[in-house]
């Protein structure tokens, strides 16, 4: 099967330190999958490696190591790559003086064929899915920091849904720490709108997160790494034992029922 973002036995090393030792990985379309672990376990890395950002040594990976609905990721130019997946990084930088709707009217930039109206309407619902209708008039550089991440995390929306209804395969995002600078109110609705995005638009999303608990509410699996290995991806209540959370954190943990989603873990530290 080919629509999916996938990654084979990917190695990945830095100053003679393995950061990346063999991680496979597979992503598909319309479901949530949160990547955990301690600092330094390789998040970032994996991300960048899925994201084109980071080339693999050739005399360690076959062509396709990489691969996004059947191609090689190596075979493919940056704007090819950008008509199929979204990137949101840790820290999205914009030096310019924009108006925020500019700012998220940029996601439309890889579909050159998009008319002025069709980037206005992406725009207006990017807006709305991100709940930041009352600042699109406002300067991007004004706005705390909360307040850009969710104008860069519309700026995506709209890549990752123009064009899409023509589109038959899967779409991807890949977002590094959506949530690190939002109040709660604000995390659970971004992933409450990746959820619905990835369901209704059969878009695969990748999350970096460290919040377990938002993690386990909002994701269909959990990938856990530890010391640049893989070593679960499966449901939250199958990856979130108390072996698997003490391996990769070094911390004791209680692993109980949520008590408002039942199928769900709840984790408490300490």
């Amino acid at each position: 099967m080919h629509d999916r973002f996938s990654a084979s036995d990917v190695k990945v090393t830095r100053r003679h330190r393995s950061v990346l030792d063999g991680v496979s990985f597979s992503l598909r379309p319309g479901e949530v999958v949160s990547l955990l672990g301690a600092n330094g376990a390789g998040k970032s890395t994996l991300l960048s490696v899925l994201a084109g950002e980071l080339y693999l040594e050739p005399g360690q990976h076959p062509e396709d190591a990489v691969s996004l609905n059947g191609m090689s990721l190596t075979g493919m130019s940056a704007a090819r790559q950008a008509l199929s997946r979204a990137v949101l990084p840790q820290k999205p930088g914009l030096g310019f003086d924009l108006e925020v709707a500019e700012v998220v009217a940029m996601g439309a930039y890889p579909f050159k064929e998009l008319s002025t109206q069709a980037v206005q309407a992406l725009s207006s619902a990017a807006l709305l899915h991100a709940d930041i209708v009352h600042l699109a008039g406002r300067r991007y550089l004004e706005l705390s920091g909360g307040e850009q991440q969710r104008v860069q995390f519309a700026r995506i929306v709209v890549q990752i849904l123009a064009e899409r209804q023509t589109d038959p395969e899967g779409r991807y995002m890949l977002l590094d720490e959506p949530t690190a600078s939002l109040d709660p109110l604000h995390q659970h609705t971004l992933l409450r709108t990746v959820r619905e995005l990835a369901q209704a638009d059969r878009i695969g999303v990748l999350l970096v997160l460290h919040d377990v608990n938002l993690a386990a509410l909002w994701s269909d699996r959990i990938a856990l790494l530890s010391e640049g290995k893989m070593f679960v991806c499966d449901t939250p209540v199958k990856a979130l034992t108390p072996e698997n959370l003490e391996r990769v954190y070094g911390v004791q943990v209680h692993v109980m029922a949520h008590p408002r989603q039942a199928a769900k873990p709840l984790v408490v530290f300490g």
